[in-house]
């Protein structure tokens, strides 16, 4: 098949393009030594492919490339690709932006050295394979990114995969249209005087973006396997503030929609609003960091 270089991020990896609007990443010693856009690329060297399957893979790429090294966002690619291919995993496209972040984040503090092994609580008995796909992924951030993060980061891993776990275009209900989740959320958020500021904007987007996803989740929360007692009692114990914010968003979306969030859902609403609001020095508790 004939490659055709659609961008190069550095010597070693490049964007192709496949025909019929289908792009891939590849990764090999030298790949774009001395190539330019449009050139043949020569498909002996590649060493690794990640295919872009979908049109919101191809722009959530580009998206994280304005921020985010490269070497840091082929690296959440290797992993989603070894969970689809692996355990044929479905799962939401916006995990692409939500990984990576989590692992520049990690790495970031492991090189200033400000990096603490995750407080999550083990989930592994109720999530196999999140967790064996997380002990995969733990593997390759460490040996791309030479660095040594503890087993522990395994916990902040599954959980991503957890909570983004679905199936990309599927048939939403039909009133869902109807709901304007960004608008809804944004207005509790303002009732609690939690704004977009300059310090909090990556966290406050990045929650954003958590919630374009949201319609396609709850079509699939009826199948959701929640987390035990314990772990819901830990966190709201730790983020009483933020767990009531998020409490007041799960008791909004029920009235329109007549659906519950699931605790999983509402412990990742827990912690992005932690966030948010501990960027700008309103919560003083520690967060998960996710």
């Amino acid at each position: 098949m004939q490659l055709i270089i659609k961008q190069i991020f550095n010597n070693n990896t490049a964007i192709v393009d496949l025909g019929d609007n289908q792009q891939a990443i590849v990764k090999g010693k030298g790949i774009g030594f001395n190539k330019s856009k449009n050139s043949e690329l020569d498909s002996s060297k590649i060493e690794k492919i990640f295919y872009l399957d979908s049109a919101d893979s191809q722009k959530n790429l580009y998206f994280l490339l304005k921020d985010i090294p490269t070497d840091i966002v082929t690296t959440t690619y290797e992993i989603v690709d070894y969970a689809k291919k692996k355990f044929g995993y479905q799962i939401l496209d916006y995990i692409y932006i939500t990984l990576s972040d989590h692992i520049y984040g990690a790495y970031k503090r492991y090189v200033d050295g400000t990096y603490k092994p995750s407080q999550i609580p083990d989930m592994s008995d109720k999530y196999i394979d999140e967790y064996l796909i997380a002990s995969k992924g733990l593997n390759i951030i460490n040996s791309n990114l030479n660095i040594k993060l503890p087993e522990s980061e395994i916990k902040n891993i599954a959980l991503h995969f957890i909570n983004a776990e679905g199936q990309n275009g599927k048939q939403l209900k039909e009133d869902d249209g109807k709901i304007d989740f960004h608008k809804l959320i944004n207005d509790i958020l303002i009732r609690n005087n939690i704004f977009r500021t300059k310090s909090n904007s990556s966290y406050y987007d990045r929650f954003m973006i958590h919630m374009q996803y949201l319609s396609q989740r709850l079509n699939n929360m009826a199948q959701d396997t929640e987390f035990d007692e314990k772990i819901e009692k830990e966190v709201e114990r730790n983020y009483p503030g933020s767990t009531d914010i998020a409490k007041q968003i799960s008791r909004a979306i029920k009235i329109e929609m007549g659906i519950s969030l699931s605790s999983k859902e509402l412990l990742y609403f827990i912690i992005h609003i932690q966030r948010i609001t501990q960027e700008d020095g309103l919560n003083q508790n520690p967060v998960f960091i996710l």
